[in-house]
């Protein structure tokens, strides 16, 4: 007996001095992710050339990503999940991680700071070494805890797929080369993954809502998108009221919007959605527009999900692909995509603004509370003529009339 109480002080001791080890009081790596339209079009590249609707069950690919790329993604992962940073240099054959993730406030330190050292193998790479805070994790304990994490994800009916499908991965001098073997039961365990089942209700209740909405409106052709959004938030506060998360709830109502307004189904994220009820289609206008609805649903969805930079980036790569041959560079479209982000942003980051943006719809909003008027603003502006009036994203007439967007965004009461 006496052996087992003194073994278990130790074993106690052993773990408290671990976590007094791990946590320190300054971070590793400070900045944050700055995404410009340049990385939304590699990432599309990439995208299109690995596009699972033309992949074959079995069949190796290969993906190449640069360091620039892959050190930007992983550090917005680490702003936006960890509230922390990132950084990753890739050299031939080695990678080197380092990423630091804030902590709640805590008597010991503020900060869990990583810094790893990886080898490439003919398959997954190993650690060479590891550090959590001034904790060194011998490499072989590292190595264990890896593969025994992959198999467990491969053992499972559900995420098997997704943990499998990674052959190898390399590195060369500021490259990443990933081959993965395509599996066709991979987009289903990812969307499980990506959508748990405690959210997929949730999005059930809001696709449900929408579904009674648009039979009520069965004689028009349009909806207003302030109409829209008055039904899904008002059944957001009633189940706030019942105890559930404001901002989850919010984020929920936004995404159900998006999809409606863009004219997708909620079965391209949640396979069990292709059952569900269909609501009747009808054209959502923002303004008389069905343009700025969707720009303005589509940032509103993104801000709330991934964040307001990517939100704001993506709307911006937008613009500058419809000036090199599509519709052309329209700042109203712009005003909408920052409006959207807006309201995504205030509607998901704290339960204060969560349920203030609640019962300000609750009130009933018109549209000119939503949006800022845009009539005045530059639209359909080829590359050529959008080069000639400013230049550049980075040029002072782009910069002025990017704040006077911002600044009749901000003069609307629901945004302040």
């Amino acid at each position: 007996m006496r052996t087992l109480l003194i073994l278990f002080i130790v074993i106690w001791l052993a773990l408290l001095s671990a976590i007094y080890l791990s946590i320190e009081k300054q971070p590793l790596i400070t900045g944050t992710a700055q995404f410009t339209p340049a990385h939304i079009g590699r990432a599309k590249q990439i995208l299109s050339r690995n596009d699972p609707r033309r992949m074959k069950s079995g069949v190796l690919r290969t993906i190449t990503i640069s360091q620039e790329d892959l050190d930007l993604a992983v550090n917005y992962l680490a702003n936006s999940y960890g509230k922390g940073s990132s950084n990753i240099d890739l050299q031939q054959g080695m990678a080197r991680v380092r990423a630091t993730v804030e902590l709640p406030s805590n008597p010991i330190g503020r900060y869990l700071n990583i810094d790893a050292k990886l080898r490439e193998t003919n398959a997954l790479p190993r650690f060479e070494y590891l550090h959590i805070g001034k904790l060194p994790v011998p490499a072989f304990v590292a190595n264990w805890l890896l593969q025994f994490g992959i198999k467990q994800l491969q053992a499972n009916k559900d995420y098997g797929a997704a943990a499998d499908i990674i052959k190898n991965v390399s590195t060369s001098d500021d490259m990443l080369r990933i081959v993965f073997e395509w599996n066709d039961a991979l987009p289903n365990q990812l969307k499980a993954l990506l959508v748990p089942p405690k959210e997929q209700e949730r999005l059930k209740a809001y696709h449900e809502q929408l579904v009674e909405l648009t039979k009520k409106t069965s004689s028009k052709h349009s909806l207003r998108l302030n109409e829209l959004m008055r039904a899904l938030f008002e059944l957001a506060a009633q189940r706030t009221n019942n105890g559930n998360d404001p901002a989850a709830e919010n984020r929920a109502a936004i995404i159900v919007m998006a999809f409606y307004v863009n004219g997708k189904g909620l079965g391209a994220i949640i396979p069990a959605a292709i059952q569900w009820p269909k609501p009747t289609s009808r054209i959502v206008t923002l303004g008389g527009r069905g343009d700025f609805s969707q720009h303005f649903t589509i940032s509103a969805a993104l801000a709330a999900t991934a964040g307001s930079p990517l939100s704001d980036v993506i709307g911006l790569y937008k613009e500058i692909a419809d000036s090199r041959g599509g519709s052309g560079f329209s700042f109203n479209d712009i005003a909408a995509d920052r409006a959207g982000t807006r309201l995504g942003e205030l509607a998901t980051t704290s339960d204060n603004g969560a349920q203030n943006v609640q019962q300000q719809f609750n009130t009933g909003l018109r549209e000119s509370d939503i949006m800022p008027e845009v009539k005045d603003l530059p639209e359909f502006m080829q590359e050529i003529e959008f080069k000639r009036r400013y230049g550049s994203i980075d040029s002072p007439a782009y910069i002025k009339m990017s704040n006077e967007i911002e600044r009749r965004i901000a003069a609307l009461p629901l945004y302040r």
